[in-house]
C-alpha cells in the first residue's frame, strides 16, 4: 500500500487499496526458479509456481507450455480468477540446446531455445501487461544470462536468446515506467546447481579459475537479488540487468 508523499506521484498505487501481491514465477520446480519462489513467499508474496515438468497441479503449482502463447493467457486469466490479481511475475524457465552454429540444427536446437528462452518470457509478459497497466503496479524480472552480456562458443541460440531479452526488458521498462510497472533482468554467472554440477570436474576447475570470488554463486543468492526487484524498495530500479557473477564479468 502506498501512502505519504509518494501516493500521488505518477504510477502509485492508490492508498486506498492494497497492491496486487500474486506473483508467478516460471522454471520453479528446482533450482533457482524453486529459491525464487521461496523468497519472495519470504517477502510477503502469494507465489504461483509453473514448470513443465509438474505431474500434479493446484491453484499454486500449474504445468505450462510457455511457448504457446494461447496457453499462457488462459492460464493467466485463471489465476486471476482463482487466486487474485497478479502483480509480479519472474521469467526463470529457460532450456540449453548447445552446438557450434556452423553445426546447429535450426529445429531441434535454434527455434527450441529461442522458443522457450525469449519468445516465452514475452508471452507471459504480453498476458499479465493490460491489467497491470491497468492497476497501476507490476513487478518484471527477466532472467538472463552473463553468456547473454560476452556470447559463449556453442551458444550462439542460447546468448542471442539472453541478449534478446534484455532488449525486450529495457523496452518494458520505457513503455511501462509512468504506470507503476518496472521491468529488469538478472544475469547470473556460474551458480552451483544440477546443471553445473554435471560438468566435467576438470573443466568445472577451468571455469571456477575465472571467478575472482574463488567459488560458484549460489541459488539463494540468485533469489535474494530477484526477492529485491520484486519488492517496494526496487520501485525506483527498471531497465536494468544486474550482474551476479563474483566478479567474472564488469560493466
Amino acid at each position: 500500500m502506498t501512502t505519504g508523499p509518494d501516493a500521488g506521484r505518477p504510477g502509485a498505487v492508490s492508498p486506498t487499496r492494497q497492491r496486487p501481491d500474486v506473483a508467478i514465477v516460471t522454471g520453479a520446480a528446482r533450482g533457482i526458479g524453486a529459491a525464487i519462489a521461496e523468497a519472495l513467499e519470504a517477502g510477503g508474496w502469494r507465489v504461483v509456481r509453473i514448470d513443465i515438468s509438474y505431474l500434479d497441479q493446484s491453484p499454486w503449482r500449474r504445468t505450462l507450455d510457455v511457448t504457446r502463447f494461447d496457453d499462457v493467457v488462459a492460464m493467466v486469466a485463471a489465476i486471476e480468477e482463482e487466486v487474485g490479481p497478479v502483480g509480479g511475475i519472474v521469467n526463470n524457465a529457460g532450456i540449453t540446446r548447445d552446438g557450434f552454429m556452423h553445426r546447429m540444427d535450426p529445429a531441434t536446437q535454434w527455434e527450441p531455445v529461442i522458443a522457450v528462452n525469449l519468445t516465452g518470457p514475452f508471452n507471459l509478459c504480453r498476458a499479465v501487461l493490460p491489467k497491470m497497466r491497468e492497476r497501476r503496479f507490476g513487478r518484471i524480472v527477466n532472467m538472463s544470462s552473463m553468456n547473454g552480456l560476452k556470447g559463449q562458443a556453442g551458444q550462439a541460440n542460447y546468448a542471442a536468446a539472453k541478449a534478446g531479452l534484455i532488449g525486450m526488458t529495457k523496452a518494458l521498462a520505457l513503455e511501462n515506467a509512468s504506470l507503476g510497472i518496472t521491468a529488469n533482468c538478472i544475469a547470473p554467472g556460474f551458480i552451483d546447481s544440477e546443471m553445473t554440477r554435471a560438468i566435467r570436474p576438470d573443466l568445472r576447475e577451468v571455469e571456477l579459475a575465472k571467478i575472482p570470488a574463488g567459488r560458484p554463486g549460489t541459488s539463494a543468492e540468485v533469489a535474494g537479488l530477484a526477492a529485491f526487484l520484486m519488492s517496494d524498495a526496487a520501485a525506483f530500479v527498471t531497465g536494468e540487468t544486474i550482474s551476479i557473477n563474483g566478479g567474472q564479468l564488469m560493466g
